[in-house]
């Protein structure tokens, strides 16, 4: 289910002082964040968020075409290998 229009979008309060912090030293360093759910907002445009993914923070570049998005849909937490029965056919 959607959240509320009137609600707004998500944001944790801590990557709102860290997107400030970033843009007021203008680095291109890489923000660590743990918050997937967060919704990415017109302030975090031209910033590299390194999004935790469980096992390690994979970096993304925030567009202006991301803004509605969740941070969550660019950091993948499962790797999928392949079906263990195409390994065997391609053995043989």
């Amino acid at each position: 289910m959607a959240r509320s229009l009137k609600k707004g979008p998500f944001v944790d309060g801590y990557m709102l002082s860290k997107a400030k912090k970033a843009h007021a030293t203008k680095k291109n360093d890489v923000v660590k964040i743990w918050s997937r759910r967060s919704t990415i907002i017109p302030a975090f445009v031209g910033l590299t968020f390194g999004v935790y993914n469980g096992k390690k923070f994979i970096p993304v570049y925030v567009t202006e075409d991301m803004v509605g998005q969740k941070f969550g849909e660019y950091s993948p937490t499962r790797t999928y290998h392949g079906h263990g029965a195409d390994k065997k056919a391609k053995r043989n």
